[in-house]
């Protein structure tokens, strides 16, 4: 498989509400709420972490995640995390740390997006 191509430059800012992001409808078995749609696009690599930009659209869906890093640059939404029963608010600048595994649950009122780093 081939590596897909770096979008972002060294010294070159991009803005990340205008990097492309192509949505596929999420799997059946995932979705909890209305029809969203998700999406994604890996920005670089570094070292063996990869930066992209995540798009989601209103509904509510549940996944798996990944050791992960995100910070949301656009967007609102509620995550529910099923270990302890708690859910948090996010908004634009709010940064959040997720672990591989966590059972989570993503209300989302207002297309959210995302720089995550995993």
């Amino acid at each position: 498989m081939t590596e897909p191509a770096a979008l972002l430059t060294p010294g070159t800012p991009l803005a990340a509400s205008a990097v492309p992001v192509a949505h596929e409808a999420l799997a059946a078995d995932e979705v909890v709420e209305g029809t969203p749609t998700a999406g994604y696009a890996v920005l670089d690599t570094l070292g063996d972490s990869e930066i992209g930009v995540w798009e989601m659209s209103v509904g509510t869906a549940t996944d798996t995640e990944v050791d992960e890093v995100f910070v949301v640059i656009s967007g609102r939404a509620s995550i529910h995390y099923a270990a302890d029963d708690r859910t948090v608010v996010v908004g634009p600048g709010d940064v959040v740390r997720l672990t591989e595994g966590m059972q989570t649950t993503w209300t989302i009122t207002e297309t959210l997006r995302k720089i995550y780093i995993s």
